[in-house]
């Protein structure tokens, strides 16, 4: 462990699931679920947003990148922040802040303010991720580590399969802004809440990292540093892509299928109703045979997933396809972050994670508005095809790498 021996033997003792579940790791999966339950909109929202905007597939893209570009770049100011300055007070910049440009975006006169609104989202969000999962991995044994980060995810989940029910819901009685407005004022009373809370039952998590950090540690091997920056990319190109063909389904779900808009919106959900319990699984199984060999697979599979998306016959296997896709992306990050935490310096971990996090949302920004290109230019089956020959081919040079880097 990173910690000195008084601070080790402290956490060994509690670091039993019984300590586990009676500790921090609650409170972090409802943070996780009240953080994203915003940032979860847009995507379920965009059939309604496009008509009301009178937008191509390239400016709907545009309307998850604005928020994505800027969330991904502060993943690394928040990182560095949290490693210095503590993660309170950025836990709760990660839900007050974003749940009130969340009500901006609500009430959003025209496209122009709607992107301005998710650019200043992706700022005040950009500062939860690292720092969560900094502390969460500093509160259990490495042994249990990606166990608990699995059951971090569950908060994730939860909002992005919650979201889209709550926003087809609402919209379809008062349109797309109800569910902006309604959720933003529930994440803003409960980050208030939770910031007290927190304040009470966490440890500040800059004192431990200045108790932690005297300890030295030997620097990474060449070698080393180049399986983890392997490790990063696979897992980081998979996760974007993967979650931007997700940005589309309910668009292609409209315009293939004839799907009504609130079917669509709330299809997305099955996508990250996996979550609830692959994360947890896939963690589990990583802490007993191996991260690489976990990692490797979901990319894999999530590759598979994203080219049959366009092929798969409508309802049964639309619906096993998205299953399939959500079980491959939270497989992927949960252990791709527990691998990180295991091989990144104890105060370098907020960093280490907060450039995961920036190359995994900065991806995703990048290549949404360049699949909207593909899909306005060849439709989605070319689209959904590319993207499952990009990441196979990203998966096949990583792979290779470590191979090679095995001799």
């Amino acid at each position: 462990m990173f910690f000195g021996h008084r601070k080790e033997s402290t956490i060994n003792r509690k670091s039993g699931w019984r300590g586990l579940f009676s500790g921090v790791l609650p409170l972090f999966v409802l943070a996780h679920l009240a953080h994203h339950l915003v940032t979860a909109l847009p995507g379920p929202l965009l059939p309604y947003i496009r008509d009301e905007f009178a937008l191509d597939y390239t400016r709907a893209g545009f309307i998850i990148s604005a928020f994505g570009v800027i969330y991904g770049i502060c993943q690394l100011p928040g990182g560095w922040l949290a490693d210095r300055i503590g993660s309170r007070i950025l836990v709760t910049i990660g839900i007050v802040g974003v749940a009130a440009t969340g009500l901006l975006a609500g009430i959003s006169p025209n496209y122009l303010v709607l992107i301005a609104s998710l650019v200043l989202m992706g700022i005040m969000g950009g500062s939860y991720h690292p720092a969560a999962t900094s502390i969460i991995s500093a509160a259990v044994t490495p042994k249990r580590r990606a166990a608990a980060l699995g059951y971090h995810m569950i908060g994730g989940s939860s909002s992005y399969f919650l979201a889209p029910l709550i926003a087809a819901s609402i919209a379809a009685a008062w349109g797309w802004r109800g569910p902006f407005i309604v959720l933003a004022i529930f994440g803003i009373i409960f980050g208030i809440v939770l910031h007290i809370i927190l304040g009470k039952r966490m440890p500040q998590h800059k004192a431990v990292a200045q108790e932690t950090g005297a300890a030295a540690e030997t620097p990474a091997a060449p070698g080393h540093l180049r399986r983890v920056i392997t490790v990063i990319a696979m897992s980081s190109f998979t996760q974007a892509m993967v979650t931007s063909v997700i940005s589309f389904i309910p668009l292609f779900l409209v315009d293939t299928f004839d799907t009504s808009k609130s079917t669509a919106a709330a299809s997305i959900s099955l996508v990250y109703f996996m979550g609830l319990w692959a994360g947890p699984v896939g963690g589990y199984l990583s802490d007993r045979f191996g991260r690489i060999t976990l990692i490797t697979a979901a990319c894999a599979v999530a590759s598979a997933a994203v080219y049959l998306l366009s092929f798969a016959p409508y309802s049964f296997g639309t619906i096993a396809v998205m299953a399939i896709a959500g079980i491959a992306i939270y497989f992927n990050t949960t252990v791709a972050q527990a691998y990180i935490v295991d091989e990144a310096p104890a105060k370098y971990r907020s960093t280490a994670l907060g450039i995961y996090f920036f190359g995994n949302m900065e991806g995703n920004s990048i290549l949404t508005p360049i699949l909207g290109y593909l899909i306005d230019h060849f439709g989605f089956q070319m689209g959904f095809t590319c993207g499952s020959a990009a990441i196979m081919a990203t998966l096949i040079i990583c792979f290779a790498v470590l191979w090679l880097g095995r001799r």
